[in-house]
């Protein structure tokens, strides 16, 4: 008991200074780093924050669900209409004028991020209640279709989302530390939740859920709580990424940023908080990496014309060989910990003295 203490407040003093750290290197690269990698050091936090919603609901509970998209939209646009002023509304909105009580909200960012995750989560649970009785591919395939029609109720709800003409001028409030805050948040709470008696219910559903059912659990209601916790949570990372990126319209919200969002979680790891994490710096620095590809090159006197979409191609491709060839991601299940960390910087040691050891018996 009283080792389980010493780790325990080892842990917390170690995460504490790996937090200062993060929080020192963002100060450094706002002050020092041009605005693309900046730009790239939060999209890093913004994908981090989808990846984890959507493992909640996919590698702990077990649920293929494909609607991310759709509930980032919803995020996103809550948050516009909140963090806009009434004035802005009025001189954006031409097509048609927007509506009451549209119109008169505006509200600080915290406040329009907060209510884009829980009119998400709301929107959600109405989807849930009938979708969830599916399983499998059908369930895939239910909540892409609902993505997609809250895609088009978005370009066609003119008096309240401008329709396809989008918005833009959306204040840039997502900064770093914005960003970054959220992430450590969302992280912090999976980690308590999934510690809890429903991460375990959570993982015994994914497991086997005829197994769940015969124990007296009721899946039904433990999946839809998962499924409108990582609602919440997209809705969040949607809100985060308008006010990022300044402007928003429906044709950004398509089966390509599920797509992308799946491809992080599964090379990361279903059933991984830290493969999520990784994943999201992997392929978000990737993605950006690779647009070279989609630009014209010369490679000895050859003149290779750029394709646009290329790189999409390329990220498809490597998401087959990663189903094919190590379906388990890069972490797997498997989550950073601290005594794993500091067993393997102490492993040279401990062999150096396994050394010295067997020569004194010698």
């Amino acid at each position: 008991m009283q080792q389980k203490k010493k780790n325990r407040f080892r842990d917390t003093c170690l995460t504490i200074i790996v937090i200062v750290l993060l929080g020192c290197f963002l100060h450094y690269a706002q002050n020092h780093f041009n605005g693309y990698a900046i730009q790239i050091i939060n999209l890093v936090a913004v994908n981090a924050i989808l990846a984890l919603s959507m493992n909640i609901i996919y590698g702990f509970t077990g649920m293929f669900s494909l609607g991310q998209a759709g509930f980032m939209a919803i995020g996103a646009y809550v948050s516009a209409l909140c963090v806009l002023t009434p004035e802005q509304k009025e001189m954006m909105w031409i097509l048609d004028e927007i509506i009451w009580p549209f119109s008169t909200i505006h509200t600080s960012f915290f406040v329009s991020v907060v209510a884009g995750g829980l009119i998400t989560a709301f929107i959600s649970l109405l989807i849930a209640l009938p979708v969830l009785r599916l399983g499998g591919d059908y369930l895939g395939i239910a909540t892409l279709g609902f993505a997609e029609i809250i895609r088009v109720v978005i370009t066609n709800a003119t008096p309240i989302t401008n329709g396809a003409l989008g918005i833009k001028g959306i204040p840039l409030h997502a900064n770093m530390w914005w960003n970054y805050g959220w992430l450590l948040f969302t992280l912090y709470f999976m980690i308590v939740l999934l510690r809890s008696n429903f991460g375990n219910v959570f993982k015994a559903i994914r497991d086997d859920e005829v197994a769940a059912k015969v124990m007296g659990i009721n899946t039904f209601k433990y999946r839809v709580i998962s499924f409108c916790i990582g609602a919440f949570f997209a809705g969040v990372g949607g809100a985060l990424m308008g006010n990022l990126i300044t402007t928003i319209d429906p044709k950004m919200f398509n089966f390509l940023l599920t797509f992308n969002i799946l491809m992080i979680v599964v090379a990361g790891g279903l059933g991984s908080l830290t493969g999520s994490i990784l994943g999201s710096v992997i392929i978000t620095v990737l993605l950006e990496w690779l647009r070279i590809v989609e630009e014209p090159m010369t490679i000895l006197n050859f003149e290779i014309p750029g394709i646009p979409g290329m790189r999409m191609v390329i990220f498809a491709v490597a998401l087959l060989v990663i189903i094919l060839f190590r379906r388990e991601g890069l972490m797997g299940m498997r989550e950073f910990s601290w005594d794993s960390v500091i067993g393997f910087l102490s492993r040279p040691f401990n062999r150096n003295k396994n050394a010295d050891t067997g020569k004194e018996q010698a």
